[in-house]
C-alpha cells in the first residue's frame, strides 16, 4: 500500500485531498492539528508517532525528524542496497507527501502584538526538511505545497494511477521555491532586528510572491509580471474596479504618484498627476476640486492617459472634474458617496483605493543591471537643512512654495527642475542631459501654459555646477531657490543670485532620480 505523508499548516482543501488519496489505496500518515482535522472529518489517518514508535516531544519541535519518515522519502527506488535498509528498518515507502509551512511571515506581520518567543516558535523545521526531502527525490515523490495543486494531482492519480514526470517535476519546483521563500522571509525579519550591515549582507535574499501576471512589459512584445511583498497589499490587491488590469507602466506611474502624494502629506488638499513615470501637475490647495484644476492648469496636455492620485478621498465633484478628460488610474485612500459611480461611467478607468497605503514607505530600491543587482536604501528623506546662503532671505510664502518644489523635484527624473508659484507646479522639467537647459525648458513649459513665472521659485535635485543656471533664472523672473549645494563653483551661484535680488536655500541633499 502506498502512503502519503500530510502535515499542512493550512488546511484549506485538505480533506477532501486526503479522502481521495484514501480512496485510491493511500495510507494516510500524519501528525498534530492535520491528524485531529482528518479524524474529525473520517479520514483514516495514521499518526505520525504511532509508526515511528516515538512519541512527539518538546513541544511539537521534534515529531517527524525520524528515519523511519525520512528513509521513506528519501530512499532509491530500485536501488538494491537502500531496499534492504528499508525492508530490514520496517521502513513505509512514502510516495506523496504534502505539506505547507507554518506562518511566519503572518506572525511577524503582528509583531508587537505577538511575543519574540511566538515569532521564533514559527520557524518551521519539520516541515522545511520533509518538502526539501521530498522534494529532491522527486523522481519517484511527489510533493506538494500548494493547496491549489490538490486537485490536479488527485485527478492525475485518478487518472493514470501515478504522477508523470513532468508533474512531478513540476511540483518539486515549487517546493524549492516555497522553502527558499520561507527562509528569505526568515532572514530578511532578523535582518531587520539588527543595524549597520544587516541590511546590505554578504548573501541578499529576497522573496516576493506573484500578485498578477501582466498582459506584457513595458512594451508588447516583453512578458512580465508583478510580485507583492509576502504579506502586503500592493496596488493590485487595491483595485477596485476598472474595465483592464494595471498594466507593467500604469504600476510604476502609479507608484510614483503615490510615492509624491505621501511626500506632500499636510493639512491641505494635493492632486498628483503623473506621466511617463514623471509627475506633470502637482498642487496642494484648500480644497479637493481647487487642488485637481490647479494641477491640470500646470500642464493641460500631458494629462491625457495619466494616473491621478490624492491625499484624501475623491469626492463627487472632483470625480465628475476628472472624467472630462482621458485617463488611466485614479488612486486615492477612498471615495466619498457617489465618485465611484461617477468614475465607473468610464469603462477602462481603472480606479485605486489606497487608504490601506497612507503614510507607507518602502525601505529598499533596488534595480538590475547586467550580471548583477544594485539595492540601496529609499530615499524617504526630504532635506537636511533649509539654509539661507545668499543676502535676501526668502519670505514666509516663498519658504512654503520652496519645500513644495522640493517635494516635487525629489520624484522628477534627473536632471530636475521645479518652478512653483503658490503652491502649484507651473513648470516641471527632468531627464536632460544639462541643468541649465532644464531650466530653460521648465521656463517654457510655463509660458506654454500660460503662467507669468515672475516671483516664482525653483527647485533643483541636485547642485548648480556653474551658475548658468541661476542666470536663466533670472530671466525667468524666479525670486527663489532651492537645492543641495556642494558645488565648488557654489560662490559664483550665490553671488549672481545676490545680483539679481534672488534668496537662495542650500538643504545639503541630493535627490538624484536616474
Amino acid at each position: 500500500m502506498p502512503a502519503a505523508l500530510i502535515s499542512v499548516f493550512d488546511k484549506i482543501g485538505i480533506v477532501s485531498f486526503a479522502r481521495g488519496l484514501h480512496g485510491l489505496g493511500f495510507e494516510i500518515i500524519s501528525s498534530g492539528g492535520t491528524a485531529k482535522t482528518l479524524r474529525e472529518n473520517k479520514v483514516p489517518v495514521t499518526e505520525v508517532s504511532d509508526y515511528t514508535g516515538f512519541p512527539e516531544m518538546m513541544d511539537g519541535r521534534v515529531k517527524t525528524l525520524h528515519p523511519k519518515i525520512h528513509g521513506g522519502i528519501l530512499y532509491k527506488r530500485g536501488n538494491k542496497e537502500h531496499e534492504e535498509a528499508k525492508e530490514k528498518h520496517g521502513i513505509k515507502s512514502i510516495d506523496l507527501v504534502a505539506v505547507n509551512l507554518y506562518p511566519f511571515e503572518k506572525t511577524i506581520a503582528k509583531q508587537g502584538v505577538v511575543s519574540f518567543e511566538e515569532i521564533i516558535e514559527n520557524i518551521d523545521i519539520g516541515g522545511p526538511s520533509l518538502v526539501r526531502a521530498a522534494a529532491k527525490n522527486f523522481e519517484s515523490v511527489g510533493i506538494v505545497v500548494n493547496p491549489s495543486d490538490y486537485e490536479h494531482v488527485l485527478h492525475e492519480l485518478q487518472e493514470h494511477k501515478k504522477l508523470s514526470h513532468a508533474t512531478r517535476a513540476e511540483l518539486m519546483r515549487k517546493a524549492f521555491e516555497h522553502t527558499a521563500a520561507y527562509d528569505a522571509g526568515i532572514a530578511a525579519f532578523f535582518a531587520k532586528q539588527q543595524k549597520g550591515s544587516a541590511s546590505f549582507p554578504e548573501k541578499l535574499v529576497l522573496s516576493w510572491e506573484k500578485a498578477i501576471e501582466l498582459r506584457y512589459g513595458e512594451n508588447p512584445h516583453q512578458k512580465s509580471a508583478f510580485y507583492r511583498t509576502p504579506g502586503e497589499q500592493a496596488f493590485s490587491d487595491l483595485l477596485v474596479q476598472g474595465g483592464k488590469e494595471l498594466s507593467f507602466n500604469n504600476i510604476l506611474d502609479v507608484n510614483s504618484a503615490w510615492s509624491l502624494t505621501n511626500t506632500l502629506a499636510s493639512g491641505m488638499h494635493s492632486c498628483v498627476i503623473v506621466k511617463h513615470n514623471n509627475p506633470c501637475g502637482v498642487s496642494l490647495a484648500g480644497s479637493q476640486l481647487q487642488a485637481w484644476q490647479k494641477a491640470f492648469a500646470g500642464d493641460t496636455i500631458s494629462p491625457f492617459g495619466g494616473i491621478i492620485a490624492f491625499n484624501r478621498p475623491l469626492e463627487a465633484e472632483t470625480a465628475r472634474e476628472m472624467t472630462k478628460l482621458f485617463l488611466e488610474v485614479v488612486i486615492s485612500p477612498g471615495f466619498a458617496d457617489g465618485a465611484l459611480e461617477i468614475l465607473g461611467e468610464k469603462k477602462n478607468l481603472r480606479v485605486i483605493n489606497a487608504e490601506a497605503l497612507v503614510g507607507k514607505q518602502k525601505a529598499f530600491d533596488g534595480r538590475t543591471v547586467l550580471n548583477g543587482f544594485l539595492w540601496q536604501e529609499a530615499d524617504n528623506s526630504l532635506l537636511k537643512e533649509f539654509k539661507a546662503v545668499t543676502k535676501r532671505e526668502p519670505s514666509e510664502g516663498e519658504k512654503r512654495d520652496l519645500n513644495f518644489a522640493l517635494a516635487v523635484c525629489k520624484h522628477v527624473k534627473s536632471n530636475a527642475i521645479v518652478l512653483a508659484k503658490n503652491l502649484q507646479a507651473i513648470g516641471i522639467c527632468g531627464g536632460q542631459t544639462n541643468r541649465v537647459d532644464c531650466v530653460f525648458m521648465a521656463g517654457e513649459r510655463a509660458k506654454k501654459f500660460g503662467f507669468n513665472t515672475s516671483g516664482c521659485v525653483m527647485a533643483s535635485d541636485a547642485f548648480f555646477p556653474f551658475k548658468d543656471s541661476v542666470e536663466k533664472a533670472a530671466d525667468l523672473g524666479v525670486n527663489a531657490i532651492i537645492q543641495p549645494g556642494g558645488s565648488i563653483k557654489d560662490k559664483e551661484s550665490i553671488d549672481e543670485c545676490d545680483k539679481h535680488g534672488i534668496s537662495m536655500v542650500f538643504t545639503a541633499m541630493r535627490h538624484f532620480r536616474h
